[in-house]
């Protein structure tokens, strides 16, 4: 079995590169649509397959519920959640764990585009009920 730290390590790496890029051009302030339109331009370059607001449905015991929005799908594989306030709030991280949950994909990345820039990688198998996660900052 593939370890969970280095699950789509090739794609969440360009990410981090790519967000980097986008935080360093960009700094902190902007809104996150602008954020993630300077993401998905990094990634593109990178060669990566980018949607954004992708459109998951959401289903309670085999019915439709809703949709729920991703703010970003890149290469159909790695779930990407975009924020852009002063704090990081503190749901963040439990609202990517549902997208996995929700679109049955393994891996997510939460990338802060705060007065510091910061992202969390979360990996969720789904035939396991403890997700892992690993946590960085910049220095």
């Amino acid at each position: 079995m593939t370890r969970p730290d280095l699950l789509h390590r090739e794609i969440t790496r360009d990410i981090i590169l790519a967000f980097y890029e986008a935080y360093n051009e960009l700094g902190f302030g902007y809104v996150e649509s602008l954020c993630a339109a300077a993401l998905e331009r990094e990634l593109r370059v990178r060669g990566h397959a980018v949607v954004r607001e992708y459109a998951v449905r959401v289903m309670y015991k085999g019915e439709e519920l809703g949709f729920q929005r991703l703010d970003m799908l890149v290469d159909d594989r790695v779930v990407v959640e975009l924020k852009s306030t002063a704090v990081l709030p503190p749901f963040a991280e439990r609202q990517l764990l549902n997208y996995l949950r929700g679109t049955h994909l393994e891996v997510g990345m939460l990338l802060h585009f705060g007065p510091r820039p910061m992202f969390k990688r979360v990996v969720h198998f789904n035939s396991r009920t403890v997700p892992t996660r690993s946590f960085r900052t910049a220095p």
